[in-house]
């Protein structure tokens, strides 16, 4: 964790974001970067398509989650799990990461019906909180599962 502080502290770009590492503790700090830009992606198509495509935000929920899941596998490839996969081929890395999202996309659903409709906050309050829960649900199933060495 001290190197990882070392290089926020002197603003090292490379060592934080294109260098191969295993150490956990700059993974945990470029997934919650790239995290945060499916975040972005995710968040916005669901406001998007609510506010002006009037769809409810539990199915424009999905269609964002859909973008931001994209985002994310990409993005986790070039930045966050650069080994190769446990999963033998592209699509079926693609598979295994997907259905790890799915299971956040439940928890999501979840957590936002809860938020929302039983304890009345507003659908994107509910979508930082559940992102928040099921960010933490991804990195660790995806260290644990697809990319453990």
């Amino acid at each position: 964790m001290k190197e990882l502080f070392f290089a926020i502290a002197h603003f090292k770009i490379k060592k934080l974001f294109k260098e191969r590492t295993d150490n956990t503790w700059f993974q945990i700090f470029r997934f919650a970067f790239v995290g945060g830009l499916a975040f972005l992606t995710d968040a916005l198509v669901l406001f998007l398509l609510e506010k002006y495509l009037m769809m409810h935000y539990l199915m424009a929920a999905t269609f964002g989650f859909i973008f931001g899941l994209i985002v994310n596998y990409i993005l986790s490839k070039k930045f966050v799990f650069q080994d190769p996969s446990n999963v033998t081929g592209r699509v079926g890395e693609f598979i295994v990461f997907a259905v790890i999202a799915v299971i956040g996309l439940a928890i999501t659903a979840f957590l936002m019906y809860l938020f929302t409709d039983i304890f009345g906050l507003h659908y994107m309050i509910s979508k930082i909180i559940a992102a928040g829960i099921v960010m933490v649900w991804n990195f660790v199933s995806r260290k644990l599962i697809l990319y453990r060495k």
